[in-house]
């Protein structure tokens, strides 16, 4: 309904629509003619979505999405999707092992806990779905267990996507790192091999 439209609003998804486009990295030029909008009205609006990161501007004054359109796709049926597929995984894991079964993600130096599947006993490593914690280097997501151990295994991905690993945490005491790693990789293995290929499809 007309009354419902704010202009404002819509002259900056409009801009956003202008990077749905083979072309990653665009002008102020190239959006003026992609969107018709001046480029001083563009640059307002620029601005408004760099500050929430919809947007960024290189050192060579190009643009290009930010991180917050991948964040808020994450939370949508992608993310669903992915638990359908692996959380019964992670039960599986939790119970096998006694320990527990998570599926960790790591984005601009902080490592999350997406999914998690808790074994039957006391005496576990406890977490929870959007935990997170920072991270040295994001080929590692392991945090710091003082007493305790965790082991991780990669999932494959590309170079766009966030590295996602399967790990298995529990008491050092008790957490048998060969076994952890064996089954891991077998998860791993059984993951990639499922429907299609790919553990990280979108379509249900």
């Amino acid at each position: 309904m007309a009354q419902d439209r704010v202009e404002a609003v819509e002259r900056a998804l409009t801009v956003l629509e202008a990077f749905d486009s083979p072309q990653e990295h665009f002008t102020l030029a190239e959006l003026a003619k992609a969107t018709g909008y001046y480029k001083s009205t563009l640059l307002r609006l620029l601005g408004s979505l760099a500050r929430f990161d919809y947007v960024q501007r290189d050192d060579h004054g190009h643009w290009h999405l930010g991180h917050a359109p991948v964040r808020l796709a994450r939370r949508n049926l992608p993310g669903r999707h992915l638990a359908t597929r692996i959380q019964p995984l992670l039960a599986r894991l939790a119970a096998d092992t006694g320990e527990t079964a998570t599926l960790l993600e790591v984005q601009d130096g902080m490592a999350e806990c997406r999914l998690v599947a808790l074994p039957e006993t006391s005496l576990r490593h406890d977490l929870q779905p959007g935990d997170r914690w920072a991270v040295m280097d994001d080929h590692d997501p392991r945090p710091v267990l003082p007493g305790g151990a965790m082991v991780c295994e990669a999932l494959p991905g590309d170079a766009l996507e966030s590295p996602m690993w399967l790990a298995l945490s529990g008491p050092a005491g008790r957490l048998d790192t060969r076994r952890a790693k064996a089954a891991l990789v077998d998860a791993v293995a059984r993951l990639v091999a499922g429907p299609g290929g790919s553990f990280r499809e979108t379509s249900p």
